[in-house]
């Protein structure tokens, strides 16, 4: 699978099988993605709890406040990220610059997880309606839970959506 169609198959996955776990190997070279990600000053700032089991379970219950995300109850695997310390380099230019480049990395490594998930044949979303007091509670993490990332197969019959996406006409300018 090359890159675009990794790009076109990704979706945000809201129905898994519960029935069928993911594979250490695949679940590996998930993590080994988000390991080679990107990030300013090759610094990293972020940590990957991954929860199975109980604690995917618990993990889920902490994304669904006032009803959201029912379906990551579904998903054998949820991974939290946190966001850990700048790197002295970039913090220095974080605040040089005055730019949050933990947030920035943080999304290029859930990009790369997501992508490698799908190029694996394993469905994923992308949670931000996160209850980060549980989630450090239940992951044992003392920096702020930034993200949550559901991870399994997706239930049979679950269809590809069409893409919903501005044109390129809108989204693009070129300046020569």
């Amino acid at each position: 699978m090359n890159f675009l169609e990794i790009a076109q198959t990704r979706q945000s996955c809201r129905a898994y099988d519960e029935t069928r776990a993911v594979e250490q190997e695949k679940l590996d070279a998930v993590l080994e993605a988000a390991r080679l990600a990107p990030s300013a000053c090759n610094a990293q700032p972020y940590h990957l709890t991954v929860c199975r089991g109980e604690a995917a379970k618990a993990a889920a219950k902490a994304c669904q406040g006032l009803g959201m995300n029912k379906f990551a109850s579904q998903a054998p695997v949820l991974i939290v990220i946190s966001e850990q310390p700048y790197s002295k380099s970039a913090a220095m230019g974080a605040k040089v610059k005055g730019i949050d480049y933990r947030s920035i990395d943080i999304g290029i490594a859930a990009a790369y997880l997501t992508s490698e998930a799908t190029a694996q044949g394993l469905a994923t979303c992308i949670l931000g309606w996160i209850d980060d007091k549980k989630l450090r509670e239940l992951t044992g993490i003392d920096a702020p839970a930034r993200l949550v990332i559901t991870l399994g197969y997706a239930a049979e019959g679950d269809p590809l959506r069409p893409k919903k996406r501005k044109d390129l006409d809108t989204l693009v300018s070129v300046k020569e």
